[in-house]
């Protein structure tokens, strides 16, 4: 099959579903077109044209895809569009995240060829996955995206479509309880409003966010140039020791091709 360019779909409050999506578009080609739905959301239904390449990666959430990226993403629409599925989680588990990804493309109109669920620094735990995708990850993207390349030389469009882990129903989708809170060194630059997906951060008042909007994606934390979003307290810090006990062994990309 030949496509004529690739186009890049991400959502990614951190930056490493970005850094993902971007390494495997780039075995594709250089000049690929980039929309980060996080900052430029679907106001209205868009197709992706047949002979495009689509390169579409979401961050994984307790499990399942965020309510968020499943709305922007039911306004992405294919024409029978081959496309590579991706999540992105923290070393946790992806659960039926990437299942629930591969399907909701193919029942708007694109035909997943490969999908992946890579690991990356935890964003509410950064000791967990710190530094992650490092050097291993890289290679094995690189691979994987060289699979997807093969695959896609040889299809003919009769395909059947791939098969990856999951379970259907999916597991309950569940909120995070940690929301990150503001210091005294915030000095309303507004940074964290510009950048919150949902809306939760007031553009003239940030230090007033509204926790029951709030994803904790982490996106505000991402982008403070003081340091004056994060998670904290007493709560926060409890939950992370257990969560780092339990969740700091390695684990590997997996892949489907």
């Amino acid at each position: 099959m030949q496509y004529s360019n690739v186009q890049q779909f991400y959502f990614s409050a951190t930056g490493s579903t970005q850094k993902v999506v971007r390494e495997i578009g780039s075995h594709f080609s250089q000049e690929a077109s980039r929309r980060d739905i996080l900052r430029e959301h679907f106001i209205t239904p868009e197709t992706v044209d047949g002979d495009t390449l689509a390169v579409i990666g979401v961050p994984v959430y307790s499990g399942r895809i965020p309510e968020l990226c499943l709305e922007m993403l039911g306004k992405l629409k294919g024409n029978k569009t081959p496309a590579i599925a991706v999540v992105v989680y923290g070393n946790r588990d992806y659960d039926d995240a990437l299942l629930e990804l591969t399907e909701l493309l193919q029942s708007n109109g694109f035909f997943v060829l490969g999908a992946g669920a890579f690991v990356a620094q935890h964003s509410i735990f950064p000791r967990v996955a710190a530094a992650r995708p490092d050097q291993s990850d890289m290679r094995r993207i690189a691979e994987f995206s060289q699979q997807c390349k093969a695959k896609l030389s040889r299809m003919t469009g009769e395909e059947a479509p791939i098969r990856v882990k999951g379970n259907f129903p999916y597991k309950k989708a569940g909120s995070v309880p940690l929301k990150p809170s503001v210091g005294k060194q915030c000095n309303a630059c507004g940074a964290c409003a510009r950048v919150c997906p949902a809306g939760a951060i007031s553009r003239e008042n940030p230090p007033a966010k509204n926790k029951a909007l709030c994803i904790s994606c982490a996106a505000c934390v991402a982008a403070c140039p003081q340091d004056a979003q994060a998670f904290r307290g007493v709560p926060y810090t409890l939950f992370g020791m257990l969560f780092e006990r339990k969740c700091s062994p390695r684990r590997e990309p997996e892949v489907f091709v």
